[in-house]
């Protein structure tokens, strides 16, 4: 995704902006590339001089593209990304459950200061200020773990939440929807014993992702056979456009 010395010394030197797309094109034909800008070119990082895979989004804090970049957390001082969205999922639910677990425990001491069986002032100070921490973290988390949930549910990431993405053929929300399981498989893998255990399963390199279109094109109860097998020599030379057919398909 690089572009070589010689690329990027020619699409530097070149100021004419629209030759500078086509050549941006030209140079994506032989990529797994299928999401675009709002114009609808090739999406290109200036700064990381790299043509962005799809997912991909500069992080101007970590100054570097980020793979399948969710967003950059300042609570972990890193970006999240198909490299640790797993496990920023996971500290979600532990800290959730470490939040409820403070909570209830301390919650029995507050009902002893409510009653005026605690006579020690520290205590006091000490048992209220857990409880409204734990409780305050608790509520915030879960509003969080459950915003992310949905985000997987859907295979969503929060940018393309809230910036659908674009495809060849136009806009799609839903671009990478495969259905409920295959959405969590994305981001957990595909052994269940190992979705919570903090270890890689992601499965894929974060370079390329399935995508609805495809993954439509290829149930033989979603598509017509007659009119796959008319156009199987145009998409087997022009990939991109079978995934543009598909998804305007969608829309």
């Amino acid at each position: 995704f690089h572009l070589s010395y010689t690329d990027k010394e020619r699409y530097e030197n070149e100021e004419r902006p629209e030759v500078q797309k086509q050549m941006l094109v030209d140079m994506a034909k032989k990529l797994p590339v299928y999401t675009r800008t709002g114009s609808g070119a090739v999406r290109f990082c200036d700064r990381c001089h790299l043509i962005k895979p799809d997912r991909c989004h500069h992080c101007s804090v970590c100054a570097m593209c980020v793979l399948k970049m969710d967003h950059h957390c300042p609570w972990v001082n890193n970006c999240i990304g198909f490299s640790n969205y797993k496990f920023f999922l996971q500290f979600l639910a532990y800290s959730v459950l470490y939040c409820l677990y403070i909570a209830t425990t301390v919650f029995s001491y507050f009902i002893k200061y409510w009653r005026g069986e605690l006579p020690s002032v520290r205590s006091k100070f000490h048992v209220l200020f857990l409880l409204f921490v734990a409780c305050m973290f608790f509520v915030s988390l879960v509003i969080l773990f459950g915003y992310h949930c949905w985000l997987v549910s859907r295979n969503k990431t929060t940018l393309e939440a809230f910036c659908t993405p674009v495809f060849t053929s136009g806009p799609e929300k839903n671009g990478f929807n495969l259905g409920f399981i295959k959405n969590i498989q994305q981001v957990f893998g595909d052994n269940k014993k190992f979705w919570l255990i903090p270890i890689g399963s992601s499965p894929g390199d974060g370079h390329s992702f399935p995508m609805r279109s495809m993954n439509e094109s290829q149930n033989p109860l979603l598509a017509n056979e007659e009119p796959w097998e008319d156009n199987e020599d145009d998409i087997r030379d022009y990939p991109e456009c079978s995934s543009s057919l598909a998804v305007e398909t969608e829309t």
